[in-house]
């Protein structure tokens, strides 16, 4: 049975009614002398406690059986090589285009929660505590990718040392006796769905999470924090568009000799499905169907390609988890150094191979980025009420880089039919 994918709507109205509530009442508001403002602080960490608790099985498992699903193809090590090579200079491009536009409007430099906080210690310890880490930045960043203790890394939340023996394990699960490799396959591709329902559990409970963020947020600023979050909005649709519709468009031009017009036409199906349901995974059959059919990419590489690209190929979450950070790291007065930049660019690089392709879950990937770089975790609150927006749009950027890395792959492996003629004549 086809699974039913839930509406928008109900976040969009919590939006609605946290911008309406948190502005109207106030931060001196209470109820039975207790003030709201620490209720729905309180149970906004809660929620953001929650999407944190996913993080290490979700991403473990997500790359465990992935890695050691294609790593028993007999083509991988040349195809993977490629495919490999294609998604990080994808995502690589995302990010920069993404940290170009954040840079250049800077949607969180007026400061909105810092005038908040002048009179207090906190962002003056976020200061001293970024120009800590800026030393030590890069060498500590190495050092997070090999863990010497990997049951540590797991319990700390170390999200580069878990990502590296990740790829490792699935890897060398592929190399071992089928027997035994079947068994761990089938174990960690287990824990990965059943990660995904837990993560679904959680979701469920989106609106109200949504619902205590914004409220929290606008008990503070006021309406006044909606210019800086329609330019967060206006920074990622900017970059977002830049991507799929010049800088994806030129590597097919320059690289495959392909006809971008037709790779969106024949991708058609696929991205409003994945406008729709803000989910690459929900998308995938239809992904490969276009991919295949439409774009006459043979099943050898679109089996191996689009499935590991659902996995690790999320350009436009990538390029919105810098956006993110940047935009947070703005809203709090903190003037970040190149050495900082370039940390959020790699983290965001290195984070998003590891996030589901469900809706949302670049939520997660932020919170990690804010965790390394030392910023604060609610600072989430501050997008939090356009990110399913946001979200639609990302997941059909993601869509659309997957089948542009397919067509490009099958190129590179002197395929003739990929793209030689209209899609519309293709399917005719």
């Amino acid at each position: 049975m086809k699974k039913k994918h839930k509406s928008p709507w109900g976040v969009f109205a919590a939006i609605v009614l946290a911008i309406a509530f948190g502005s109207i009442v106030g931060e001196s508001g209470k109820i039975w002398n207790i003030p709201f403002y620490s209720l729905l602080d309180t149970a906004g960490t809660l929620f953001l406690n929650a999407l944190t608790l996913v993080v290490v099985p979700l991403v473990s498992s997500s790359i465990i059986a992935g890695i050691a699903r294609i790593g028993n193809d007999g083509g991988f090590g040349r195809i993977g090589g490629k495919t490999f090579f294609f998604y990080l200079s994808t995502s690589l491009l995302a990010i920069l285009i993404g940290l170009f536009f954040v840079d250049l409007i800077g949607p969180g430099t007026g400061h909105i929660i810092g005038h908040n906080l002048e009179s207090g210690d906190y962002v003056a310890n976020l200061k001293q505590s970024m120009a800590n880490r800026e030393g030590k930045g890069l060498s500590n960043v190495l050092l997070s990718i090999v863990p010497s203790n990997v049951l540590l890394a797991f319990s700390q939340g170390n999200m580069l040392g878990l990502i590296f023996f990740s790829i490792l394990f699935g890897y060398s699960i592929s190399k071992i006796q089928s027997s035994h490799a079947n068994v761990l396959q089938s174990f960690f591709q287990g824990v990965f769905e059943t990660m995904i329902q837990l993560t679904h559990l959680i979701m469920k409970l989106l609106p109200y999470g949504v619902f205590c963020l914004v409220a929290k947020v606008f008990m503070t600023t006021g309406v006044h924090s909606l210019a800086p979050v329609a330019l967060f909005t206006l920074t990622v649709i900017l970059g977002l568009s830049t991507f799929m519709f010049i800088g994806l468009p030129l590597m097919l031009q320059l690289i495959g000799q392909i006809k971008p017009a037709w790779l969106f036409k024949a991708m058609g199906p696929a991205l409003i499905t994945a406008f729709s349901t803000s989910s690459s995974s929900a998308t995938l059959p239809i992904t490969i169907d276009c991919v295949e059919k439409r774009a006459g990419v043979s099943n050898r590489i679109c089996s191996l390609v689009i499935p590991l690209g659902t996995s690790i190929n999320m350009s436009g979450s990538a390029l919105y988890e810098c956006v993110a950070a940047m935009f947070i790291a703005q809203a709090y007065g903190l003037e970040l150094s190149f050495t900082n930049q370039f940390l959020i660019v790699f983290l965001s690089l290195i984070t998003s191979i590891g996030v589901a392709g469900i809706p949302s879950a670049s939520l997660v990937a932020i919170l990690i980025i804010l965790r390394f770089m030392g910023l604060p975790a609610e600072g989430v609150g501050l997008f939090v009420a356009v990110d399913r927006l946001l979200d639609m749009c990302r997941t059909t950027v993601n869509v659309f880089s997957d089948s542009c890395c397919a067509v490009l792959v099958a190129k590179a492996e002197g395929e003739k039919n990929v793209l030689v003629k209209d899609p519309v004549e293709m399917v005719e």
